[in-house]
């Protein structure tokens, strides 16, 4: 006979897995995507990373009809999506190589398709949307002012770390300091669980970079050393995810305000 404690607790982890694909959707339809056309793709008429841009704009219209997305959200969302693209036509180019498209396309900028950029969005989305599903809260939340200079230096080292030093075990360092002592409350059911803020990131990144496996398997992208077979991603590749997750979080709480935790219904 299940205890109704262990019953409670393997209720609760089913809503969290049900509540973590309803807040990705987004991220999980374009990978879907990804896959879908890796095997079979038909229209011959259409470059690939072109029907991915279109089928990704249209689905991100949906969010909003539908309000699964609010217009402001849709805001921070695109101006993660700009920023992201600066950033990609930079890594792309020929000076620099950190990785390339290897398919051709008509919609892009640079060596960059315009599908790159929902990569990006769909982060930003996920952040947005699970904020709200599980109705985050946070105890000894940062100074904001101190979360934007962090996400400022982050940001910047993408494209500086290539003429100067790479700060990012700094950057890793100044995180610590500023979400260190931070907790996260989140609900499945009917109370708050929690976990340190740096864990959940990590654990973030950790799915990310399954993801870019998958796209860098599907050649979405590839890095110099997949060009003719493909390889595992390297572990390494997971503090700059951790680091750009930072990154994306701060965005959005430009519209979403980080709220303290009722601790009368927190566990």
């Amino acid at each position: 006979m299940v205890s109704p404690r262990l019953k409670s607790g393997l209720y609760e982890f089913w809503l969290f897995g049900i509540k973590q694909a309803w807040a990705s959707i987004f991220g999980g339809y374009l990978l879907l995507l990804i896959l879908v056309t890796r095997l079979w793709y038909p229209l011959e008429s259409l470059h690939r990373y072109d029907f991915l841009f279109i089928a990704a704009l249209g689905f991100q219209v949906i969010l909003l009809l539908f309000r699964l997305e609010s217009p402001r959200e849709a805001l921070v969302i695109l101006i993660f999506h700009i920023v992201a693209t600066i950033m990609e036509v930079f890594k792309t180019s020929e000076s620099i190589g950190s990785w390339q498209y290897p398919e051709e396309f008509d919609l892009g900028i640079g060596n960059v398709p315009l599908f790159a950029g929902f990569m990006y969005s769909a982060v930003g989305s996920y952040i947005a949307r699970v904020w709200k599903i599980f109705d985050f809260r946070f105890s000894k939340y940062p100074p904001k002012a101190a979360t934007w200079v962090l996400v400022t230096l982050i940001y910047a080292n993408f494209f500086t770390h290539h003429y100067i030093i790479d700060i990012r075990l700094g950057l890793l360092a100044f995180t610590a300091v500023c979400f260190g002592r931070s907790t996260i409350y989140f609900r499945m059911y009917r109370v708050h669980r929690h976990m340190p803020v740096p864990l959940s990131t990590f654990l973030g990144a950790l799915f990310i970079w399954i993801a870019e496996n998958v796209s860098t398997w599907a050649r979405i992208w590839v890095y110099p050393n997949q060009t003719e077979t493909w390889v595992m991603v390297p572990f390494s590749k997971l503090v700059a995810w951790f680091l750009l997750l930072i990154l994306s979080f701060v965005l959005v709480t430009a519209v979403n305000e980080p709220k303290k935790p009722d601790h009368e219904l927190a566990l």
